[in-house]
């Protein structure tokens, strides 16, 4: 078993038994199921919406070659310019080459996990450039040195109460501070920073081919604040968030927002489709968008499982898994956690020490009925399992005990042939490390069912 998913193994057992995470996690996602839950009920057909997006994303990965030049010549020809990125450290120092040429020593930065997953901030603190998330959940999880906790609520794991004690260290205010007066001392403090940084640094929700275009969705208007003041703005984005066509965004933008929060939109939806032109009031003199790989093409060389690139990043799938609720996001040690994360992280961030994340899982699948794209989840997950397996990846330890399972599963002969005492010692003997010190061991009665059955039957 590699470091990772000893330390998975560690983290999720911890945190499953911790009284107060589970109160607030709860609590929190109760919250959101209550705002979804009214928010489909608007739709007025969620399946064909489903279908809709799921077709059109089928299309983009289709033809990914001819959609993304398509897009980086129609956002050239507005003005902006287009760097293409194989990983996470040739997007960094693209992005510090902008930096350096510019003079530029703050940046603020609007909520984005392609960015967490490059570890911008970090790279910028190490080259002394101040980064500064704007997002009030990305600000909180910054102040305590942490990673985001949830795709879409980087904050989730953290009560109000958390937070106020955090702002009266910080910041000294009222330690019983309410989340509006919270709120308005993050903008305080957060209000100057966008009037005198260099630069401003955005992810995107949606790349737009035919025109050239980036969409942005938010509800507190530090995406559109990061884009307007500073003289240069650098769009950071995965090469799968393209969409075909502006006009797509009609089933876009409502299915992100109502499966990502239960609005039927959100609150600021912006596009934008090069720097500022002659005569405009806002904007940034240079534009570019990072058009990132980092591993990216290899999932979508995977015929059967590149359907997990379809994914709009809504976080539904978290809210609904069994096991995300129970161990929480910062268990599984990746920028995307929950369902979506185990299935394609092993995928961009090397399947040998990935794999253990498609077996967290108790293939439910609730991830796959909840998704707004119709990927399916729960499958993907068996196939990273599979694969796994081929390209041997799994201890020799493991390999006896399946091959043990299957030959006794076959034939009920072996299944019966050790008694309930036995299974029971075997259990206790080989499961009880793996099975955790804080569970009981099942108990295995001490007759078979068959053996039952022929009893209770009268069969000699």
């Amino acid at each position: 078993m590699g470091n990772a998913s000893e330390e998975f193994l560690v983290a999720a057992e911890e945190k499953a038994f911790d009284a107060k995470h589970r109160r607030i996690i709860n609590y929190n996602i109760g919250k959101y199921d209550a705002a979804v839950e009214r928010g489909l009920s608007r739709m007025v057909n969620l399946e064909n919406a489903k279908r809709r997006q799921h077709v059109i994303k089928w299309r983009v990965m289709e033809n990914l070659d001819k959609l993304l030049p398509e897009f980086e010549s129609n956002f050239q020809k507005r003005g902006g310019k287009v760097i293409w990125a194989n990983d996470a450290a040739e997007a960094n120092r693209e992005i510090l080459n902008i930096l350096k040429k510019a003079g530029a020593k703050t940046v603020v930065k609007s909520k984005s996990m392609v960015t967490e997953e490059i570890e911008l901030n970090e790279f910028l603190e190490h080259h002394h450039i101040e980064s500064l998330e704007t997002d009030l959940g990305e600000y909180i999880v910054q102040l305590l040195g942490q990673k985001p906790y949830h795709i879409v609520t980087p904050a989730m794991h953290l009560s109000k109460e958390d937070i106020a004690k955090l702002f009266n260290e910080r910041f000294g205010s009222p330690l019983d501070a309410t989340p509006e007066q919270l709120t308005q001392k993050a903008r305080e403090l957060l209000r100057d920073k966008y009037v005198h940084a260099d630069v401003g640094i955005t992810g995107a929700n949606f790349l737009i081919a035919d025109t050239g275009s980036i969409a942005i969705s938010e509800n507190e208007g530090n995406a559109r604040l990061s884009t307007s003041f500073p003289k240069i703005h650098i769009a950071v984005v995965g090469i799968e968030k393209l969409i075909p066509s502006l006009a797509d965004l009609d089933v876009f933008w409502p299915m992100l927002a109502t499966h990502g929060t239960g609005q039927n939109i959100t609150v600021y939806n912006t596009i934008l489709s090069g720097p500022r032109k002659p005569g405009e009031t806002d904007g940034p003199e240079e534009m570019y968008v990072v058009l990132l790989d980092n591993g990216r093409t290899n999932l979508l060389a995977q015929k059967e499982q590149r359907q997990a690139l379809y994914c709009i990043r809504c976080g539904a799938c978290l809210n609904a898994c069994p096991v995300y609720k129970n161990i929480g996001g910062h268990s599984y040690e990746t920028t995307y956690s929950g369902p979506i994360g185990s299935i394609i992280t092993p995928h961009m961030n090397g399947m040998a020490e990935f794999k253990h994340l498609s077996y967290a899982s108790s293939l439910c699948g609730k991830c796959t009925e909840v998704c707004p794209v119709k990927i399916d989840i729960h499958k993907m997950l068996l196939l990273n399992r599979r694969d796994a397996v081929n390209e041997q990846l799994v201890t020799a330890k493991e390999k006896w005990g399946w091959s043990a399972w299957k030959k006794g599963m076959l034939k009920r002969k072996w299944m019966d042939f050790f008694s309930g005492k036995t299974k029971n010692f075997l259990l206790k003997k080989f499961f009880k490390k793996t099975w955790g010190h804080y569970r009981e061991m099942p108990t295995v009665a001490p007759k078979s069912f068959s053996q039952e059955w022929m009893e209770r039957n009268d069969f000699k």
